[in-house]
């Protein structure tokens, strides 16, 4: 029995001699930044910009790695599985959080199989409706929503996104009755919108702000619990009598769990260090998106919210996976 118990400490030391050995020398060859969404959406540009950065501190090419479909489980499974070296990362969003309380079975779990590194950004949510309609402030269409059950309709990017879920929890929190219209992406949403189809949405600074200007839509609160840097002037939400409203499109790095802790650190101390560049801030606001660099405890808090908070959402107004 002793000398089992010596080859157990034996084995112990080795295996973290390992892990030291492996944080010394990364990173050793090409760093993969999997997206688990296709080209050309927030995730995808916040990985690219962030992964150019990243080379360049690190001394080695980080290539960005589109793997879009299955709810954003084919693209996180790959990372899921893949040796925790910090090679291979994973730039997520919502979905991250959602899934668990959409599917019954998933192929990985969201937290347990993941060593978070950093939130890296965040999109804002801004509530704005078609300028036809009377309300100009926030009590004033809830007021107008609660006269007209089932008369307005409010368009999405897709069902169980960012813009489904704060549609979802403004009427839990406001007892309103309103109508979802997914659509395939935001584009066509907003196009809708403008043109009357539909009239409300919580969209995306880079979709609405611009029309919002030109007064083709008009913008009544943010999503967010504090005034946004895109819209100054606009209240939130929670200043509008909806206590604790907060609803962003949030874009997170992930590596593998087991990933050694010396890695993670590294890689949370770079990405940060990256969105504190201002061309790295230019280039992340001229697409509506907020830098944020916060450190792996930190997101990992902020992910376990998202969870509870998403699953009550999904639960109390019925929302299936398509």
């Amino acid at each position: 029995m002793i000398g089992l118990a010596r080859i157990g400490v034996v084995i112990v030391a080795g295996a973290c001699a390992a892990a030291h050995v492996s944080a010394q020398g990364f990173p050793a060859r090409t760093v993969r930044i999997v997206v688990p969404f296709a080209a050309g959406g927030a995730t995808d540009v916040i990985a690219r910009v962030i992964g150019q950065r990243l080379g360049e501190s690190l001394g080695q090419q980080v290539i960005v790695d589109n793997r879009a479909g299955g709810s954003a489980m084919i693209g996180s499974e790959l990372v899921a599985r893949a040796q925790p070296d910090g090679h291979t990362l994973l730039m997520t969003a919502n979905p991250h959080a959602v899934n668990p309380v959409l599917h019954a079975k998933m192929p990985f779990d969201p937290m347990r199989d993941f060593a978070p590194v950093t939130l890296a950004g965040l999109q804002p949510l801004i509530l704005v409706v078609h300028p036809s309609l009377p309300a100009r402030t926030v009590k004033q269409f809830i007021a107008l929503a609660r006269a007209n059950p089932g008369k307005l309709a409010y368009g999405t990017s897709g069902t169980a996104g960012p813009q489904h879920l704060a549609g979802e929890m403004f009427k839990v929190m406001t007892g309103t009755d309103l109508v979802h219209v997914p659509y395939k992406g935001a584009a066509p949403a907003t196009a809708d919108l403008i043109a009357g189809q539909v009239q409300l949405a919580f969209g995306g600074t880079t979709n609405v702000l611009p029309h919002v200007k030109t007064g083709r839509l008009r913008a009544l609160a943010t999503a967010t619990l504090t005034r946004t840097r895109f819209a100054p002037e606009l209240p939130t939400l929670d200043e509008s009598g909806l206590p604790g409203f907060e609803s962003v499109a949030w874009l997170g790095l992930l590596a593998p769990a087991g990933t050694p802790r010396e890695i993670v650190s590294r890689l949370h101390s770079e990405v940060a260090k990256a969105l504190r560049a201002p061309d790295t801030q230019e280039k992340l606001l001229a697409q509506g998106i907020e830098g944020v660099g916060n450190n792996p405890a930190e997101f990992t808090t902020f992910l376990q919210q998202e969870i509870a908070k998403w699953s009550k959402v999904v639960q109390q107004a019925g929302i299936k996976a398509e």
